[in-house]
């Protein structure tokens, strides 16, 4: 074990001690928009995300950091072939190769576990299939990092017995880290700045634990920092959100992505964090734009005015661009080959991602509905926010 050091140890003599590096990225979800067998031969988003997962790792694959964690959604699914898995845990076997101990907490939509889970094994790599804590040196400082995977089930209610699953509290170290999967209170994201607040799957401030350095967590897809509670009140352990490492949805369109390097020194109450740095990762723009019918009979669309309107999109976004574009009004039958998802396409730079959304077929699906009123209102959103059949001609198809 490396030095301990008492709850009044200064600050001078902390600063003598060499910090642990850390390396934190998290929601990776490869397998994003990358089917095996592709029907349509155009650009896949899946490739980006691939390449900023190992662009996140290069600080580990280079020999600048101590350690790596994963915050979960390696994937984007459970399902996932098993090319994909290897390709996902290459990097991260030849960081464990080195020496490097990494890591990973299974997410959300990987369903707790990840798949194929022989591509990842070795001696360094440490997979969180259920609570548990490792203890590894870092020069001469042991660190213990706890985690367990996404808990499906009231993890608001569970989360200080889930905790105490983990064993923390039986290994001794000088710094402590807390590694997993969940949204905690004060979290924000979204363009109108949701924050979420009390939800079976939100963790209560009051229930983080002290005696860490920090908690790292993923699902929360926006960069953040919490060190308050929504009272104004300083946590008694600080959550880092690395954000994914790619945009996922149009709700992200305006967010930075990236991950995070730390350090972390040992001390009193688990250690604490000394520093931190937010490391932005290249994304292509999204863009998101509303039509509407300026000829004809106002909510109809003739021909000429929506082939211009589509053609004036096209070249005023940048051609690498995912863009958006909602169609509202009523398109006549005789239009319907200029939204055509082949048309567009022939249309559309080749560097470019294109979704095209008809507003009005959308609404007359959903009101047609006659179940719609008596569902529960996340279901309502979650329909509102899904492709709608025949309403979305998307060129994000396989």
């Amino acid at each position: 074990m490396g030095i301990a050091f008492s709850p009044d140890s200064p600050d001078a003599m902390l600063d003598r001690i060499t910090p642990v590096r850390i390396l934190l990225l998290a929601d990776s979800h490869l397998g994003f928009d990358l089917p095996l067998r592709p029907r349509v031969d155009r650009r896949r988003r899946g490739h980006d995300f691939l390449a900023n997962h190992e662009k996140a790792l290069a600080p580990a694959t280079g020999g600048e950091v101590d350690l790596v964690v994963h915050g979960g959604d390696i994937f984007h699914r459970p399902r996932v072939p098993p090319s994909l898995v290897f390709q996902a845990f290459n990097p991260i076997l030849e960081i464990a190769e080195s020496g490097i101990p990494v890591f990973v907490v299974p997410g959300n939509h990987e369903r707790s576990r990840v798949p194929h889970g022989r591509f990842a094994t070795h001696p360094h790599l440490h997979l969180f299939h259920r609570p548990g804590t490792v203890v590894v040196g870092a020069g001469q400082t042991s660190v213990a990092i706890s985690g367990f995977p996404y808990e499906r089930r009231r993890i608001r209610e569970r989360f200080p017995q889930v905790l105490e699953d983990t064993g923390w509290r039986r290994n001794e170290a000088d710094l402590r880290l807390l590694c997993m999967h969940h949204c905690v209170e004060g979290a924000v994201v979204g363009p109108a700045d949701y924050t979420f607040r009390s939800a079976p799957d939100v963790i209560r401030c009051v229930d983080l634990p002290t005696g860490f350095a920090a908690v790292l967590s993923g699902h929360i897809h926006r960069h953040q920092v919490l060190r308050r509670d929504l009272q104004g009140r300083a946590l008694s352990t600080p959550v880092f959100y690395p954000g994914s490492v790619e945009r996922t949805a149009f709700a992200e369109m305006d967010e930075e992505k990236g991950y995070v390097l730390m350090e972390a020194a040992p001390g009193a109450q688990g250690g604490r964090v000394v520093r931190h740095e937010f490391v932005r990762l290249s994304a292509r723009p999204m863009v998101a734009q509303d039509l509407k019918p300026t000829t004809g009979l106002g909510t109809t669309w003739v021909r000429d005015d929506l082939e211009a309107q589509l053609d004036s999109t096209l070249a005023d976004v940048p051609k690498n661009a995912v863009l958006r574009a909602r169609i509202h009004g009523r398109v006549p039958s005789e239009l319907r080959t200029v939204v055509a998802a082949d048309h567009l396409r022939r249309l559309a730079p080749r560097e470019m991602n294109l979704e095209v959304i008809l507003v009005e077929d959308r609404t007359n699906h959903r009101s047609g509905d006659s179940t719609h009123r008596q569902q529960s209102a996340s279901r309502r959103k979650r329909r509102a926010e899904a492709p709608t059949p025949g309403a979305q001609l998307q060129l994000l198809d396989d």
